[in-house]
């Protein structure tokens, strides 16, 4: 009897630990890219023209935008690139450099924002609106007229192992392209 006692608290301890390990990871992730996603609305609300003059947003799909925006706060305009590949969603800054300022491609600078990105073609990453969006428009369709663009939807969606619980986390944020509004 104390030994099926002792295999049962063991089988269950580990079924605790287990849980634990799996819930925690999860709650990790969905921190990260909730924090992520904040950092992506805050950098899309500075958006502005480049420094050469180019308009504040360069070339926007469902998996990538490139914009403008003094993301460092040293008063340059960087170019940023945020993109999906693969399973990881990463964010590369062009910082301008030479006389007069050219933004040069080779000087990008990319690192790794958030991992275990589900791609979904029902949810695109990037979503575009206009100034008519009053939340229920369907998104402009790719390509994006890009002067029509006002408003900007983000959704990342998560999971850790598809193979395990839990399932999919979906973080999501909408963002106002303040320097972009002619709404006022």
């Amino acid at each position: 009897i104390i030994s099926l006692i002792i295999v049962v608290v063991s089988g269950f301890q580990k079924d605790v630990f287990t849980l634990n390990y799996t819930l925690r990871g999860s709650l990790n992730a969905q921190l990260d890219a909730r924090h992520i996603v904040k950092i992506m609305v805050a950098e899309f609300r500075k958006t502005v023209p480049s420094a050469v003059g180019s308009y504040p947003i360069e070339l926007p799909t469902n998996t990538s935008v490139i914009f403008y925006s003094d993301v460092d706060s040293n008063g340059v305009v960087d170019r940023v690139r945020y993109f999906l590949t693969g399973s990881t969603i990463k964010k590369g800054v062009i910082v301008p450099t030479g006389s007069p300022l050219a933004y040069n491609v080779a000087n990008e600078v990319v690192s790794t924002l958030i991992n275990n990105v589900v791609s979904s073609s029902t949810l695109p990453v990037f979503q575009y609106y206009s100034t008519t969006y009053n939340g229920t428009n369907a998104p402009l369709p790719v390509p994006v007229d890009i002067p029509s663009i006002r408003l900007i939807k983000i959704t990342v969606i998560i999971d850790n192992d598809p193979n395990k619980s839990p399932s999919q986390m979906v973080v999501t944020s909408s963002v106002s392209l303040r320097n972009l509004k002619d709404n006022l």
